[in-house]
């Protein structure tokens, strides 16, 4: 189930490279990645795992709210990462050309199936 909904995201943003959904702990549950030379999708999901517990402590600390999304933009590729619970979070990596507007709608979207599979 879950990779069908990867699978739904990947391909439906114009540009979309892999998805992963993940724990905090960079322990990977399901991912759906299209061939890419030169990067490790896998990878780029682990290390940004401990950069998103980070994040997620200083918004407690500054009493913010919930982390919801963090972008990540470089000079190859685009990281969209879109939270769903306090355990777990969905990355999307696409193009640097690809179409982030649909990358963060289509995560938006598929969060509460996705949220649905996890319980």
């Amino acid at each position: 189930m879950f990779n069908a909904i990867l699978k739904t995201i990947v391909e439906g943003t114009g540009g979309g490279i892999g998805a992963v959904l993940m724990g905090y702990d960079g322990i990977a549950i399901e991912q759906h990645f299209e061939p890419c030379e030169g990067i490790d999708l896998h990878l780029v999901a682990v290390e940004y795992a401990n950069i998103l517990k980070e994040i997620k402590k200083a918004a407690v600390v500054l009493n913010i709210g919930f982390m919801e999304e963090v972008s990540i933009r470089t000079e190859r590729f685009l990281v969209v990462i879109r939270a769903l619970s306090d355990e777990y979070f969905v990355a999307l990596t696409l193009k640097r050309d690809g179409n982030f507007g649909k990358a963060r709608y289509l995560l938006m979207k598929e969060a509460g199936s996705l949220r649905e599979a996890l319980a």
